[in-house]
């Protein structure tokens, strides 16, 4: 699988502090190859804006940094109130741009309810097909999981996954990937939340399923907590300049990771946080300090 074998090809790399990386960094989704920019855009809270104009031309004005700066993937679900309408507006004033990468979900019990709830997502969103749908939070996954493999093979949507978030449900989450043919899982890690490091990394390799990183900040409450603490020196090292980018770097340097996707509503941090995806990522031994550094405080 490709994310295996760029491990492997990572371990086999002669022992120093940075690992040189592609510029931007992007990974391929194992189960077709195709290549994807490692920073996406999650919507959670932050695009849930309603019908202020002025706060959904700053959403806009973040997916337009977004796209200009190599972004593709962009994340949301019928759970996160208006974000779906705002980022349809946001396309459309945009131009509905190429680049896109629509990653969706379907969030209702009844699984006779998701194909009706798919429908009015897709019309929000302005799209004719979604490139990804994931059963979010495993809500109704076995019946969705039907509807979203039935849709794939009659070629109205590219891939299928399952969602989880804040470290719930893993042992099902490993039963399902284990299971089920999904192209995709998304999870919460971060270097102070890694309990995914124990099964579902290493699965999600084994398996060839792309991997989605959400709340990577801990919805801002890591980052937030590090404000006013002295980055560490060895943050130059790889080239973080901020305590966002030294995280994003220390996920985006774990093999099995395709995409992490930090939300934001300031144009200024969505371009540090696609910053993060150039230059070199943290090796082995500097992804243990970080680890230890941010837990220390």
């Amino acid at each position: 699988m490709a994310t295996a074998a760029l491990g492997t090809a990572m371990l086999a790399l002669p022992p120093g502090r940075a690992l040189a990386q592609p510029t931007p960094l992007a990974r391929a989704i194992p189960s077709s190859g195709e290549m994807m920019p490692a920073v996406g855009l999650g919507s959670w809270i932050t695009f849930n804006v309603g019908n202020d104009p002025a706060l959904q031309a700053e959403c806009t004005a973040v997916m337009a940094a977004f796209f200009a700066g190599g972004g593709h993937m962009i994340d949301s679900s019928p759970m996160y109130g208006s974000s779906q309408a705002v980022i349809g507006r946001g396309l459309a004033a945009l131009g509905r741009p190429a680049a896109l990468f629509s990653a969706e979900k379907v969030w209702t019990s009844a699984g006779s309810n998701g194909p009706a709830q798919i429908d009015e997502t897709r019309r929000l969103w302005g799209v004719e097909r979604f490139d990804l749908l994931q059963v979010h939070n495993l809500l109704g996954w076995e019946a969705h999981l039907d509807t979203l493999f039935a849709m794939k093979a009659a070629g109205r949507l590219r891939y299928v996954g399952i969602t989880t978030s804040e470290g719930r449900r893993h042992d099902l989450v490993e039963q399902i990937m284990a299971r089920q043919p999904l192209d995709f899982v998304q999870l919460s890690y971060n270097p102070v939340d890694r309990e995914a490091e124990q099964r579902l990394l290493p699965l999600a390799a084994a398996r060839g399923i792309a991997v989605i990183v959400n709340r990577p900040f801990q919805q801002g409450a890591l980052t937030r907590r590090l404000e006013g603490a002295p980055l560490p020196a060895f943050a130059g090292e790889i080239g973080a300049t901020s305590w966002a980018q030294l995280i994003l770097k220390f996920i985006l340097a774990e093999p099995a990771v395709t995409v992490a996707i930090p939300a934001t509503t300031r144009v200024d941090h969505v371009r540090e946080n696609l910053a993060a995806a150039s230059g070199p990522l943290p090796d082995r031994e500097l992804r243990g300090r970080i680890a230890a550094h941010l837990g220390a405080l």
